[in-house]
């Protein structure tokens, strides 16, 4: 999206600054729930003592149900958001999907300290886990939606305050285990951080309205009038240059039938004959109407093919299989392992890759090579299926050392942020302005998409290794 020469100036960069709140705010629930599986794991303790021997009472499966659990809420409700986003006022389905989180949240802050049975707290985490990224889709997918309003680089921006979210809660729980503090109590910390951040992502999106840059560009209405005055202008001054007495070399009539006004030039340019010009109410409406759902998917079904197939592939694995990953130097760098090697490193290198698209784009949207290397990154399943996943049953381990899983992730990692923020970020351009807040519901559904067909396979490809 071009911005206009006579926009106001983002002064501060507060819009700028709010949208990567909005963006960190989104990924908050996904982030923080994926981040404390040693805080899950702990609480559903499934291993007990027999004669010296450690005997698995339960297996739950928390990555793999987490995962999924996770994202066929955001699927379902992405699907619902792009078909009825205009029956239910942005302000409510955003703020109020805001406030719920915020609330889901702090349930799950007050639950580490009620005590409760491995089953029930199992079963209340997965509904927590439900419905607040049942909330987050609504949440993630109007909120696209507004961004494609706005110049392409405040995508980028958005992208990169959601890749940013994964490593404020990797950070979050380093220091939580760093603290020395007791299990409960640092749970009780790390639960604490998205209360507040969800909190400031909230006043954040209510200062939006306030801010002059961000009143041009989010009143769809004046950008739908300006566009077509600038087009009636500019054909009304190719006729009237072309008749300068109104008859000469040519006609005017006028012939208003059923309520439609139409004024039609008949002009001799030349040899090409006469060309006419209509302008009517009808053509103005017609220019002024959104594009159907599959009017705007057409457009930009390559785009939407790109970005499920990058979520397909890094859902598929991480966090099933990645999280799985043990540590070739036991120790005291156990504890810290994962979350550095798998979440820091993920985290940060997929919030370069978004980041780095504001800086870069290529290959470009037309490219055919841009679907070519999204499908080449396949070959980080394998990779990361042999890397020390324990347990395992069936593939052997081929690359042992910590350094290699970390390099692997982090060019896992590094190539789904970057795809992922350009076909984002592409989609809204394949269309007309007014059709932008469409593709960008679209784009979040075919997002969600690729999430749950990931997390789907992830539980054939952990049961493989």
């Amino acid at each position: 999206m071009k911005e206009r020469t006579n926009a106001p100036q983002d002064r501060g960069c507060l819009v700028g600054i709010c949208f990567f709140i909005l963006g960190l705010g989104t990924l908050l629930p996904w982030n923080f729930f994926m981040t404390a599986l040693l805080y899950f794991q702990g609480r559903l303790n499934t291993t007990e003592w027999s004669n010296g021997t450690a005997v698995v009472r339960t297996e739950y499966y928390f990555n793999n149900w987490m995962t999924l659990l996770s994202q066929l809420p955001l699927l379902v409700f992405t699907l619902l958001n792009s078909f009825l986003y205009h029956r239910v006022s942005e302000t409510v389905r955003i703020a109020g999907s805001l406030v719920f989180i915020l609330l889901l949240f702090i349930l799950t802050t007050v639950l580490i300290k009620v005590p409760m049975d491995e089953d029930r707290f199992f079963s209340v985490t997965m509904a927590t886990i439900w419905f607040i990224n049942s909330f987050g889709a609504v949440l993630q997918g109007s909120l696209f939606g507004l961004v494609g309003l706005l110049p392409q680089k405040f995508s980028a921006i958005f992208m990169s305050g959601q890749g940013l979210a994964g490593t404020f809660a990797a950070i979050a729980m380093l220091l939580a285990i760093a603290s020395g503090t007791d299990s409960e109590t640092a749970a009780l910390g790390y639960f604490i951080t998205p209360c507040v951040g969800t909190l400031i992502t909230l006043l954040s999106y209510l200062l939006l309205p306030r801010l002059e840059f961000a009143q041009y560009y989010l009143d769809k209405r004046h950008q739908y009038e300006a566009g077509t005055t600038d087009e009636l202008l500019k054909e009304s001054s190719m006729v009237e240059n072309s008749k300068p007495n109104g008859h000469s070399n040519g006609s005017v009539t006028s012939s208003p039938t059923k309520g439609d006004v139409v004024a039609e030039a008949e002009v001799d340019p030349g040899p090409e004959g006469p060309k006419r010009a209509f302008l009517s109410l009808e053509q103005v409406e017609k220019g002024q109407a959104k594009a159907s759902v599959l009017e705007v998917f057409k457009k930009i079904w390559v785009m939407a093919f790109c970005v499920t197939f990058v979520f397909t592939v890094t859902l598929s694995v991480f966090p099933a299989v990645t999280a799985d990953v043990r540590t070739s130097f036991p120790g005291s760098w156990d504890r810290y392992f994962i979350s550095v090697c798998c979440f820091l490193v993920f985290n940060v290198n997929d919030w370069f890759g978004r980041t780095v698209t504001t800086l870069i784009r290529w290959p470009r949207k037309e490219s055919r090579l841009f679907p070519a290397l999204v499908i080449s990154r396949v070959v980080f399943v394998p990779l990361l299926m042999f890397c020390n996943v324990q347990s395992r049953s069936f593939l052997p381990v081929v690359f042992h050392h910590d350094a290699v899983f970390t390099v692997v992730m982090a060019l896992f990692a590094l190539s789904s942020g970057y795809f992922v923020c350009l076909s984002m970020s592409y989609a809204p351009q394949l269309v007309e302005q007014k059709d932008a807040e469409t593709a960008g519901a679209l784009m979040t559904f075919f997002l969600a998409l690729g999430l749950s067909l990931g997390a789907a396979l992830s539980f054939p490809l952990r049961a493989l290794v």
